[in-house]
């Protein structure tokens, strides 16, 4: 009996310990700001000709050839959220999330690059998956070995999504400061 209630609080502290820590941002981000010396309405402009609405019920909205769109998204009054159009799915594409705040000789741009929600939810279910098992095979089963093997397989996974994550928001991000020539 003590051994269960003992086990119940090990994976309630745990799970409360990466809450916490994903609340922290250990999901990979990356932000950027600059100021620009063309009007916040300018930049909307220019962010609105390189992107097209989001319609997530119309599946057979393809882009003519030639089209200049490159970015698919919502764009607000002072800001943004859009991603790179891409032909097959994409888990480590990041979420652009952009706020234009005006100033008196051009505008202030920051970006925020992010995953989206689904990736980040599979990056974080993986690693308490991991972590979980560590735990476990630590504490019940008694076997170092199982619990590191668990253990760096969780970290590869969160490294790789990382160093991926990486290359996708240098991608997104020299093609929108190409077309948006900021």
């Amino acid at each position: 009996m003590f051994r269960w209630k003992f086990l119940v609080s090990l994976f309630c502290n745990t799970f409360g310990a990466l809450v916490f820590c994903f609340m922290v941002k250990l999901v990979p981000s990356y932000s950027e700001t600059f100021v620009s010396t063309l009007r916040s309405k300018e930049v909307m402009a220019r962010v609105a000709l390189i992107t097209r609405p989001v319609d997530y019920l119309d599946e057979t909205k393809y882009l003519p050839p030639g089209q200049t769109i490159f970015f698919n998204g919502n764009i607000g009054e002072n800001s943004f959220r859009i991603s790179k159009i891409i032909d097959r799915a994409d888990s480590f594409l990041p979420l652009i999330k952009g706020e234009i705040a005006p100033l008196p000789k051009g505008c202030l741009v920051s970006l925020n690059y992010s995953f989206f929600p689904g990736a980040s939810f599979f990056l974080g279910f993986w690693a308490i998956v991991s972590f979980g098992l560590t735990v476990l095979f630590l504490s019940v089963v008694q076997d170092w070995k199982l619990a590191l093997i668990c253990f760096l397989v969780g970290l590869g996974n969160y490294g790789f999504a990382w160093a991926h994550f990486k290359r996708k928001v240098k991608e997104s991000q020299s093609l929108f400061h190409e077309l948006m020539k900021l």
